[in-house]
C-alpha cells in the first residue's frame, strides 16, 4: 500500500516537471514573437489598458525602457514588459475607413454648421476655448 502511494507521488511529480517545462517553452516562444513584432511604428496595448505606438524598443536589452507615443507628441517611457501585446489591424477597420471617406464627400457646409451649433448647445468647447478658459483660471489664482 505504501509503495503504491510513493509510486503515485512520483508520477505526479514527473507530470508537474514535464508540464512546467512545456509552459516555460511556450512562454519563451510567445515573448520572442512579441519582441519580433514590437518594432517602431507598431501599435501596442499596455498593461494599464492604454494603446500607443512604439517609438523605440530594444528587444536585446529588456532593462532599457521602451518609448511609446500615446498621443501625437506625448511620448512616455515604460518598462519593456509593460507591453502586453502588439495590436494587429483587422480588415474591418479598412472597410470602415472607405465608408467614412464616402460620408465625408456627402457632407455639406450646412451639416458642419449644424454640428458646431449642436456642440455649442451641449457645452462642447473648441481647443482654443478650453485653452483660454484654463489660462483665465490660472490668472485668477
Amino acid at each position: 500500500m505504501e509503495i503504491m502511494l510513493f509510486g503515485l507521488l512520483a508520477v505526479l511529480l514527473i507530470f508537474m516537471v514535464i508540464n512546467t517545462r512545456k509552459r516555460n517553452k511556450q512562454m519563451k516562444a510567445e515573448q520572442e514573437e512579441k519582441a519580433q513584432k514590437t518594432i517602431p511604428g507598431a501599435k501596442v496595448l499596455l498593461q494599464g489598458g492604454l494603446y500607443g505606438t512604439v517609438v523605440s524598443f530594444d528587444p536585446e536589452n529588456l532593462d532599457q525602457p521602451a518609448q511609446i507615443e500615446l498621443a501625437p507628441g506625448a511620448v512616455v517611457e515604460v518598462h519593456s514588459q509593460a507591453i502586453l501585446r502588439v495590436v494587429e489591424p483587422t480588415e474591418d477597420i479598412e472597410d470602415d475607413s472607405e465608408i467614412d471617406e464616402d460620408v465625408a464627400h456627402v457632407a455639406t457646409d450646412e451639416s458642419a454648421d449644424a454640428a458646431v451649433a449642436d456642440d455649442a448647445a451641449y457645452g462642447v468647447e473648441t481647443p482654443e476655448q478650453t485653452r483660454a478658459r484654463l489660462e483665465g483660471d490660472t490668472d485668477g489664482k
